[in-house]
């Protein structure tokens, strides 16, 4: 199979999540959708084959014109594959890869499989780790659970102690729902004060039912004994009990963003806040929060692509690298149409919006809500973003303009400690949580 011209509408570069094991977990987060995944693939092993690693790692760096290129991992629980599949896989990247062209390795795991050898691969090849960590032990361990309902939380902490031990670089995900996103200085300051995490990122999970799927969703996407299954797709205008209330993720982050902004503003980063900051520069570094979206696609164990990693469902499916080489399946009307959808089918309000230039309507996958004037199309969590975007429109622009002048954004800190300096302890908190400042962020 070869491709003798490049499609005109393949973009210079794009993210592929791979997904070698694809829903298989060690794990059975209750939140996990992706549990529910393997309902696609019947009878399957689940596991990605010597010839499609190849095509994959192959295919990928032959669609890359820019230096840049990301090889990235997930699941499922990647690790399930061994540690010889990725180092068949890092040997098959520098086999193909040009001279000009830089990788990153990444990948995303639960932490429960790691030891030494594993660290030291990692740290060996420069692997960037994504550590899925959901907070202090009582939070964490209300959804990422054993098969058996055994929390996980000593097993990832134990993950993150060998990755610190080997000087790894990790980023902590850290997804928001029912158990947690009421507690933003609770959470933030376990992971910067207790653990020493340097990179955040915060994942707010909805998960959508309809009213006949609701309470099937509200019992989770494991397969344990006597429980019902369904394949989870992108339908319906209700949430399970685990998900963010909209005005909830909001809540949080402005929580977080009131003791980084003071505090850590250049020594701890978390995604959103960066994300943020890019758009008052110009630019775009999320596709949740770009204008338009489509180069962030998932690839499945047996070499099937995914318009999106959240999109993994038949309507989405856009054909397997085995038969046609990656580049066209991404440069395909169908995925050049579903990436466009995101500018295209955004409400009225959202074109009038004053934060649509941060904002861009989010994800897709979470437009299921209405306008005032009822239009179909707005983000279950625009409530949120409103919020959000207004409390740091501020000192973004701050900050912002502290970088076109050739100086630090980092100075904020400082002026906002002058701020606090003259503000009575007494005083209603700024963040909004109605608290006194010196039992919110005011305190220590």
């Amino acid at each position: 199979m070869s491709i003798t011209e490049r499609p005109a509408a393949a973009p210079p570069s794009f993210h592929l999540l791979a997904k070698p094991t694809g829903a298989i977990c060690n794990l059975d987060c209750t939140y996990c959708f992706f549990l529910s995944k393997d309902a696609l693939y019947p009878g399957d092993r689940m596991r990605m084959s010597d010839e499609t690693l190849e095509a994959y790692v192959r295919q990928l760096l032959a669609a890359h014109t820019t230096p840049e290129v990301t090889i990235a991992w997930q699941g499922g629980e990647p690790t399930l594959m061994g540690l010889d599949f990725f180092r068949r896989a890092v040997e098959l990247v520098e086999q193909h890869r040009t001279p000009s062209q830089r990788i990153e390795h990444t990948i995303q795991t639960n932490g429960t499989l790691l030891d030494d050898e594993w660290c030291e691969f990692f740290a060996a090849n420069r692997f960037l780790v994504g550590l899925s960590i959901d907070g202090p032990r009582e939070m964490h361990d209300t959804y990422r659970v054993w098969k058996n309902g055994r929390g996980s939380f000593d097993d990832v902490m134990r993950a993150w102690e060998l990755l610190q031990r080997h000087g790894v670089e990790v980023n902590v995900l850290c997804s928001l729902h029912a158990a947690n996103a009421d507690h933003p200085l609770e959470v933030y300051r376990f992971f910067r004060d207790e653990m020493g995490v340097r990179h955040l990122q915060f994942i707010p999970i909805i998960e959508r039912a309809t009213p006949d799927t609701l309470d099937l969703a509200n019992a989770g996407w494991s397969e344990r004994p006597g429980r019902h299954r369904m394949l989870y797709v992108q339908e319906g205008d209700l949430v399970t009990e685990r998900s963010l209330r909209p005005e909830q993720y909001g809540e949080f982050l402005i929580g977080v963003f009131e003791e980084w902004v003071r505090h850590d503003v250049g020594e701890v980063f978390v995604h959103m806040f960066d994300v943020t900051l890019g758009a008052h520069v110009g630019l775009y570094t999320l596709c949740i929060h770009s204008p338009t979206c489509g180069n962030a696609l998932a690839l499945e164990h047996n070499g099937d692509l995914y318009s999106c990693d959240h999109f993994v469902e038949p309507e989405h499916l856009l054909g397997n690298i085995g038969t046609t080489q990656m580049v066209e399946l991404v440069a395909s009307p169908k995925q050049r149409a579903f990436g466009q959808a995101k500018a295209d089918t955004l409400p009225r309000q959202c074109m009038e919006c004053d934060v649509r230039f941060a904002c861009n309507g989010g994800c897709p996958k979470d437009r299921f809500a209405v306008t005032a004037d009822g239009e179909a199309g707005l983000n279950h969590l625009c409530p949120s973003y409103l919020s959000y975007f207004h409390h740091v429109d501020e000192p973004m622009r701050r900050m912002a303009d502290l970088i076109r002048s050739g100086r630090f954004a980092d100075e904020i800190c400082e002026e906002y400690r002058a701020r606090d300096a003259v503000t009575g302890r007494n005083d209603r908190c700024p963040c909004g949580s109605g608290r006194k400042f010196k039992a919110c962020h005011g305190g220590t």
